[in-house]
């Protein structure tokens, strides 16, 4: 069965395709002499943030028994023995060689599986490193990197490979829907321009060398903050249209900073003329950041959309454009 095409459109100042900072790892000051990240106390900090990151080549990694959870060795005897051994040196056994020895299951990741929670081992170009989005406080926008994706594919990504459904399982969203990304009016964008072959939106040519404040949208940092004039409605009205008339498309969802995203919905309910649902999504706190809703929603407006509960007897959206937050249904 042919599983149903979702559009998605990447809208300004959206929380809820932002990101938490990149920081250098402790991890990577220790291999470089930098100054650790410590505790208020002065201490070193207990572990490094992990950010999801690809492998450039497989790597075979041995993970402790029963360490997914403190009670899994209580029920030992409900498992199936491990792979093998790790000895003291750390060489692998497949019997146990000392009683120090720990029984360990041995799995080789590779590239294509996917994103991997990593340290960040990044520094800046001068070897210092990084603590915000910029080189330093309060510098040009050319000394800052762009904490915003370009369009929704990362987000929908690090949803679908890290996110964890109540049955203990993945691909929230990737299981139920397919998707395309468009940038209507995008919070992040290409400084340098992007490739054709390397765009991962909808779009034809090279992405040219983009303008913060003109081509894309970012409030972050709060100094550069940028807002999309009104006739960008225009612009937004005009992709949004040319998407859902193709006839691809079970329904669309919206992307954009909590401040405007309803105002947008009404402006979308008024002016697309379609049969298929749009919902808006929005975000308190940015992806990645503890007790993150936007995720959620994402998720959750996939379900309403392939729910089909928005359609009459002929299949067309009863109800107009909706946002959905914090699970519920706004209209």
């Amino acid at each position: 069965m042919e599983k149903p095409k979702i559009a998605v459109f990447s809208g300004p100042t959206a929380t809820i395709q932002n990101s938490e900072p990149l920081v250098t790892s402790n991890k990577a000051r220790e291999n470089y002499g930098l100054p650790l990240r410590l505790n208020p106390d002065g201490t070193p900090m207990r572990f490094d943030v992990l950010r999801a990151q690809k492998l450039a080549a497989p790597v075979t990694v041995y993970i402790e028994q029963f360490s997914a959870h403190p009670l899994e060795r209580d029920a030992a005897e409900l498992y199936a023995p491990a792979d093998g051994y790790v000895d003291s040196s750390g060489a692998f056994h497949k019997q146990p060689t000392g009683p120090n020895d720990k029984a360990v299951y041995a799995v080789t990741l590779r590239p294509e599986d996917g994103l991997y929670p990593l340290p960040y081992m990044a520094r800046q170009a001068n070897g210092q490193a990084w603590e915000i989005d910029g080189t330093e406080k309060n510098v040009p926008a050319e000394l800052c990197r762009v904490p915003f994706f370009p369009d929704g594919s990362r987000l929908f990504e690090e949803i679908d490979r890290l996110g964890i459904s109540d049955e203990g399982v993945g691909c929230l969203l990737t299981a139920k829907a397919d998707f395309d990304f468009y940038r209507a009016l995008p919070s992040g964008g290409y400084a340098k321009g992007r490739a054709f072959g390397e765009r991962t939106d909808v779009g034809e040519g090279d992405i040219p060398a983009e303008i913060r404040g003109t081509d894309f949208f970012p409030y972050r940092p709060g100094y550069l903050r940028n807002e999309p004039p009104m006739a960008a409605l225009a612009r937004v009205t005009n992709v949004v249209q040319q998407a859902l008339r193709s006839g691809h498309y079970l329904g669309g969802i919206w992307l954009e900073g909590s401040p405007f995203v309803e105002e947008t919905i009404y402006w979308l309910n008024l002016l697309i003329d379609t049969h298929v649902p749009i919902v808006g999504n929005s975000s308190q706190r940015p992806h990645g950041a503890i007790g993150n809703d936007g995720d959620k929603n994402i998720v959750d407006s996939v379900d309403y959309i392939t729910s089909k509960i928005w359609a009459d007897e002929s299949g067309r959206d009863c109800i107009g454009a909706v946002a959905i937050l914090d699970e519920q249904i706004f209209t």
